[in-house]
């Protein structure tokens, strides 16, 4: 008895990268344009009026999911990511929470696995190793020393992340994506705004500059691009969604190579060119057919899926 499936088109994964690469130009401005040892209160500002414009715009004053549910998306999602990568940021080398963010693909594909039942192809596992082995040969410095904590809130920092992303996939169920999107972001800045008053000095007068750095940040880096992740998250496998998410550190080395310099190294080069290689090698193994399992209409109200007695030999 043949089944025909319908899965994902090359769209879905382009319109999903487009977040990541956001994100990852918000390092250029946040480094050369905002004000400095503002992460919190950057993390705050980007959120809450983002949050607020998505719910206000959309008039959905009634929470889209249960309270619990929208509180603890919230807090993986922005809050306690944000915090955690606070801390890694100022307590580890650069690009070191880039290699450790790498495992993000894995650790999404892991939950699939134990959760879901919805083992991963061994394909799919070599690309995941392939996009940190990218991650590494870009970002490694081996003359550099590791600090315990902030090792321990980078891993945190990936591990919220990957929770809050496989989260967000199975509690969305038939909610609308702004609301959704928007009350999490409103939350999170929400339990962000606390830590930033009480760990940071106040933001000095802005320039005009600052001004626009900060509005990109608001409408670029959260309004438009949180909104997108999510409706990747609704439509793609986990390890495809995970994998893009290498885009965002690769978009930060290629901008930063544009605007300020310095001309990456050979070894880097190579990285850049396997991060990709492993991302477009993740979007084949996980988002062929017979690949999207049955709980994925459950979740999502989508018909494409399969049994997952039928979604492998």
């Amino acid at each position: 008895m043949s089944h025909a499936v319908r899965h994902p088109s090359w769209f879905d994964p382009l319109l999903t990268a487009a977040a990541p690469v956001m994100w990852g130009s918000t390092y250029l401005v946040a480094a050369e344009w905002l004000p400095p040892d503002h992460p919190l209160t950057t993390a705050a500002i980007r959120t809450l009026p983002a949050g607020l414009l998505l719910v206000l715009a959309t008039r959905a004053f009634a929470l889209p999911i249960a309270p619990v549910r929208l509180i603890v998306l919230a807090l993986v999602n922005i809050g306690l990511f944000q915090g955690l990568l606070f801390v890694a940021a100022h307590r580890l080398p650069g690009g070191i929470a880039a290699v450790i963010g790498a495992l993000q693909p894995l650790l999404l594909l892991a939950l699939a696995w134990q959760v879901d039942r919805d083992r991963p192809a061994a394909f799919a596992l070599g690309a995941a190793g392939l996009g940190i082995l990218g991650m590494a040969l870009i970002f490694a410095a081996p003359e550099a020393t590791y600090d315990a904590a902030g090792l321990a809130a980078a891993f945190g920092a990936t591990a919220s992340m990957a929770v809050g992303s496989f989260l967000s996939r199975r509690w969305r169920g038939t909610s609308p994506l702004l609301p959704f999107a928007g009350w999490q972001i409103l939350i999170g800045g929400v339990a962000l705004l606390p830590f930033a008053v009480v760990m940071e000095a106040p933001l000095p007068a802005l320039s005009l500059v600052q001004g626009a750095a900060y509005l990109y940040l608001v409408v670029a880096g959260t309004v438009v691009a949180y909104p997108l992740w999510l409706r990747g998250l609704s439509r793609l496998p986990p390890g495809a969604v995970a994998s893009l998410n290498l885009l965002n550190p690769l978009t930060a080395v290629v901008l930063g190579w544009l605007v300020t310099g310095p001309t990456p190294t050979p070894r880097e080069f190579a990285g850049m060119g396997v991060v990709l290689l492993s991302v477009a090698v993740l979007q084949g193994a996980t988002t062929a057919p017979n690949r999207l399992p049955a709980h994925f209409a459950a979740a999502t109200g989508r018909t494409d899926a399969v049994p997952p007695s039928l979604s492998k030999p």
